[in-house]
């Protein structure tokens, strides 16, 4: 090949190239996902206080950790369970010192494996995961994580986040996050109109170990200021009749939708313009008498940013970050006292390679919030 020939399609290769980085890049993607770089805290004027984290769990890149949930063990301990999207499984961590305590599932359909694992929500002895891949929520009981039911199949598209509530006795209600794409790289936001199925719905009755499901509709709001365009985390407070949807799509205002627990937009967000990287990760630190506070993770790659907002009345009451915290995907707020965490404590996804534990005591004192409920 003469040699301008052969540097024309070098050249030529090296374009392509660039264009397949660039691509891979995308906004549709997860922005946490290998090849992105989002925002750095380092690059703004924020400088929110610092707090120590309690714990770091060992460190594995492999994993690509996403969401924690916390679980009341036997014998009086707890378990922080955390969802693996590469290796497919359910990590599980002393929820006292971080130690890792052993690996649950596995790529695969069959049940108790999985396929890019997401949200993970416990609720009693029940285990409940939202997983991408195989288009489904699963079902398993704890300590041993039996396999017990899944359902979804016929409806999601693409899960992500999941939360539940039990609105009468043996009777659960659980909405899934569907933030299904379109295009050849599944990148591209649909038109609004067609965001009108962004949550799932679910009735689920509980008897033992017998678990069946009814699907309940979808709920999305299609008009500009109430679509939920990019989503994941999703968490209710039904003691103020809430669902809170994180809104990741940057350009048209990142920060959480408020929709009833009928699915409906209420016309208010919380958060929006007071976040620099992504709105991200949610959780709720509930009292019975309908005070508290929701914090919600705003995903920087160097140090997340948490917000703190009032649970009444939506207004923001500061933020902090932790010393060595970032890229956080999801949020588990614990109130149970135990010994090493007397007043609770906040998990939140590191880095995508570890969890974080935060002491509530340091978190309240930090930004001059009750340590217990009233």
């Amino acid at each position: 090949m003469p040699e301008p020939a052969r540097f024309a399609l070098l050249l030529l290769l090296a374009l392509l190239a660039g264009c397949a980085s660039w691509r891979a890049a995308a906004p549709g993607r997860e922005p946490d996902e290998p090849g992105t770089r989002g925002p750095m805290l380092a690059d703004t004027p924020l400088d929110p206080p610092r707090i120590r984290e309690a714990f770091i769990t060992p460190r594995s890149p492999a994993d690509e950790f996403d969401s924690p949930t916390a679980w009341s063990a036997p014998g009086g301990g707890r378990w922080l369970i955390g969802t693996a999207k590469k290796t497919h499984q359910l990590v599980v961590f002393d929820g006292e010192t971080g130690a890792l305590l052993r690996r649950v599932g596995g790529r695969g359909p069959e049940p108790g494996r999985f396929d890019r694992p997401n949200g993970v929500f416990a609720w009693g002895d029940r285990l409940f995961v939202a997983e991408r891949d195989n288009r489904r929520v699963q079902v398993l009981s704890l300590p041993g994580f039996t396999p017990l039911a899944t359902f979804g199949e016929a409806e999601l598209r693409s899960p992500y986040g999941l939360w539940l509530h039990e609105p009468e006795a043996g009777t659960l209600e659980v909405w899934v996050t569907d933030s299904y794409m379109e295009g050849e790289r599944h990148e591209i936001v649909p038109a609004l109109a067609k965001l009108d199925a962004r949550l799932k719905r679910y009735t689920l009755l509980v008897d033992g170990d017998a678990v069946s499901a009814r699907f309940a509709g979808a709920a999305g709001d299609t008009s500009p200021a109430g679509a939920l365009r990019v989503v994941e985390s999703v968490v209710g407070d039904p003691g103020h009749g809430r669902l809170l949807v994180a809104e990741e799509d940057v350009p048209t205002g990142t920060g959480y939708r408020v929709y009833d627990l009928e699915g409906r937009y209420t016309g208010r967000d919380m958060g929006v313009g007071a976040f620099s990287a992504q709105a991200e990760g949610l959780a709720l630190w509930a009292c019975p008498d309908g005070s508290g506070v929701w914090i919600g993770a705003d995903q920087f790659h160097d140090r997340s940013v948490f917000h703190v907002f009032d649970r009444t009345t939506l207004a923001p009451l500061g933020q902090f970050t932790g010393e060595a915290t970032s890229l956080t995907d999801g949020l588990w707020l614990s109130q149970a006292p135990s010994a090493r965490f007397p007043a609770g404590v906040l998990y939140a996804s590191n880095g995508d390679e570890a969890f974080s534990a935060f002491d509530w005591r340091d978190i309240a004192r930090s930004l001059g919030l009750p340590e217990t409920c009233p």
